[in-house]
């Protein structure tokens, strides 16, 4: 498990991984300590990422949507709201967070170490919108947008020019032609606490599966599983 040294001795090269070098090393340190490490190190008085994850949300947002209205002047909201979820949704901010290759970095408590499972996707978000809030805090929007387009430009040209596809949509098409009936989605079980579930769902047609998918709702495990269904279809 990593430890408080590990994250100490690692601040430089955390730093030079985001191209920006910390006024106050605290803040830094600050974002990468999950609550669980603070719930069970009740002497670490410094707390945890929470708060940071709270604000970074919103700077990622705002310098996204600042982005997108000064760059897409002929698009409408619907379209700027919907490339702006793509671009902050969580799965995207993890892997925002994996291209920095930080994670190694994140501080947990034990139970919490051994419990991620598929809520990783979720903890590693989540770190990221806390390093954004204290970029922010420590070097003003200006810096934090820098970082952020520094780092991610050729992410956003992808979600911008690629489309979203809908997965469940595709299958329940290609379901209707060939079988003449829509597809079935089964919530086969849920695990995790109430602030990190993860949702395991199975998609069938006439009692056979398609395809298997997890995610951290409901709607994403189905999502998923569709995206397997049509991958194993080969559609």
């Amino acid at each position: 498990m990593h430890t408080l040294d590990h994250l100490h001795k690692g601040i430089p090269l955390i730093e030079k991984k985001i191209g920006y070098e910390f006024k106050e090393k605290a803040l830094l340190e600050l974002a990468f300590v999950h609550r669980s490490f603070a719930n069970e190190n009740r002497e670490y008085t410094l707390g945890h990422n929470e708060r940071l994850e709270f604000l970074g949300d919103s700077i990622l947002g705002l310098v996204v949507s600042d982005f997108l209205y000064t760059h897409l002047p002929e698009a409408t909201e619907g379209k700027l709201s919907y490339l702006r979820s793509r671009l902050v949704e969580a799965p995207t901010c993890a892997l925002y967070l994996n291209e920095l290759d930080l994670a190694h970095f994140l501080i947990m408590g034990k139970g919490e170490a051994m419990n991620v499972g598929k809520g990783r996707e979720t903890i590693l978000a989540d770190l990221f919108e806390a390093l954004m809030g204290a970029i922010y805090l420590d070097g003003g929007l200006e810096v934090a947008r820098e970082f952020f387009f520094r780092s991610f430009e050729k992410n956003v040209q992808n979600i911008l020019v690629e489309p979203h596809r809908n997965w469940k949509a595709e299958l329940q098409d290609y379901c209707q032609k060939k079988y003449q009936r829509t597809p079935i989605y089964f919530l086969e079980k849920e695990e995790g606490p109430d602030h990190l579930k993860t949702f395991f769902s199975v998609v069938k047609i006439d009692e056979k599966e398609l395809g298997q998918g997890t995610g951290t709702s409901k709607k994403e495990s189905e999502q998923k599983a569709a995206m397997k269904a049509i991958k194993e279809l080969g559609l």
